[in-house]
């Protein structure tokens, strides 16, 4: 039996992958990435993203902290909607030393972030938050990725920008996009680098009893 996917404020149906859902779960993402992520587990989940202006850092607040404040209230505004779902929300942000990168705010600023991370380790922090309000359940972590980029020539960076792919992207690429070029090596999870940390939502969903096996293969 295939997949049938329906992305964007819909249900998405999978018949694929090691689990089942055993609960409303809703994705409070619109990013394809995530919902491509979490498709694999052979889940069924509804996607309704949050509406949350992000606001910038406070000063001197941490950049996991940060990624964890924006995952708790992506979460929160859903749940609100939905009290008997378990809802999943996430943040990723990339870090230069202390540094939070956004997404760019243009082909420039795009351009900037690149040559600042290029020939450097940066990190890939990626803030999750797992809540049911009717079952008064909060899961929230963080997990990290360490990433070292290659150094290249100003005019294959733009050549990159000008593909499109690095408009919406947190540091300005995709790493399992066009991106992958740029990335000499990763240290830790590579799901968290493309936005949720696919090893630790499963076990914590599995922990709480929203996913389960499929009846013929539970013990």
């Amino acid at each position: 039996m295939g997949t049938h996917i329906h992305y964007k404020d819909s249900s998405i149906f999978s018949f694929q992958g090691p689990f089942r859902s055993a609960a409303d779960i809703i994705l409070a993402s619109a990013s394809p990435r995530r919902q491509s992520l979490l498709t694999t587990l052979g889940i069924s989940f509804q996607v309704i993203p949050a509406k949350l202006k992000e606001p910038d850092p406070e000063p001197k607040q941490k950049p996991e902290d940060y990624a964890l404040h924006l995952a708790d209230a992506k979460a929160f505004e859903v749940a609100d909607q939905k009290h008997s779902a378990v809802v999943i929300a996430a943040d990723t942000i990339v870090v230069l030393d202390q540094t939070i990168m956004g997404k760019p705010r243009s082909r420039a600023n795009a351009l900037e972030m690149l040559k600042n991370l290029q020939g450097n380790t940066h990190r890939v922090i990626t803030a999750v938050s797992i809540l049911c309000r009717q079952k008064k359940v909060r899961e929230s972590f963080f997990c990290e990725t360490s990433v070292k980029m290659v150094s290249v020539e100003d005019h294959i960076l733009r050549q990159y920008i000008d593909t499109g792919e690095t408009d919406d992207k947190a540091g300005a690429y995709a790493i399992q996009g066009l991106g992958g070029f740029l990335i000499k090596s990763i240290q830790g999870s590579y799901t968290n680098v493309v936005g949720l940390p696919l090893a630790e939502v499963w076990t914590k969903l599995f922990q709480l009893h929203a996913i389960t096996l499929p009846e013929k293969d539970a013990p």
